[in-house]
């Protein structure tokens, strides 16, 4: 009588017709490529929410209004964490496409509310249909901060 463990067995294979047998993946191996996939995740993600997450500024399309086949006057509402330190935004105007075809930054000087409005013409390259605001931010660029003259 034979042991049912006998016949549950595979049988080797002859090394000498296939070759040895192929070892499995390494454990260490995938161990430690999971980890790294994780941390290069962590890092893409950490870079991506400094970067576009929600910061000290918003800056939120209040109003615009069309004033004529090039220009398109645009309000936005600037909510900000610190009202005394200035602010960047950048305007565009859109055409029927949904194109942008006029762009302008516009600088937010400090204030004392923590909300406030402003209003800028937006010059278009086509007829505009819409403004709008494509984001706002605290890195002011040098040449818009305005020099205190004495």
């Amino acid at each position: 009588m034979t042991d049912a463990s006998d016949t549950d067995a595979t049988p080797a294979r002859p090394e000498s017709r296939y070759g040895k047998p192929l070892r499995g993946p390494n454990r260490m191996a995938i161990a430690a490529l999971t980890v790294l996939v994780v941390a290069i995740g962590i890092v893409v993600a950490t870079v991506a929410y400094q970067r576009w997450g929600s910061g000290d500024v918003k800056g939120e399309l209040a109003s615009y209004r069309l004033i004529d086949d090039r220009t398109v006057e645009v309000t936005v509402s600037v909510t900000r964490a610190d009202p005394s330190q200035p602010v960047v935004c950048i305007l565009r105007g859109r055409s029927k496409d949904g194109s942008e075809t006029g762009r302008r930054e516009l600088l937010v000087p400090p204030a004392t509310e923590s909300t406030v409005q402003v209003t800028a013409l937006v010059k278009t390259s086509r007829p505009p249909v819409i403004g709008d605001v494509y984001g706002c931010g605290t890195d002011v660029p040098g040449y818009l901060v305005e020099e205190p003259r004495g």
